[in-house]
């Protein structure tokens, strides 16, 4: 059987240092479809690595 390890998912606070801006403007982002998010079980937005670090690298229109 093939384990695989869990996906990491960044915080808006984390994605918004990433990109040297305000929390709030990650989760406008996610609310026009430009990054898209999951919600934990209490509500929050967590945003998957993998498609953080394709828009850091210009994968995404910033």
């Amino acid at each position: 059987m093939i384990e695989t390890l869990p996906e990491k998912l960044f915080t808006p606070a984390e994605v918004a240092r990433l990109f040297r801006v305000d929390p709030k403007t990650v989760t406008r982002w996610a609310a026009a479809g430009r990054l898209s998010s999951v919600r934990t079980p209490g509500g929050h937005r967590r945003f998957r690595e993998a498609e953080v670090r394709a828009l850091l690298d210009g994968g995404g229109r910033r």
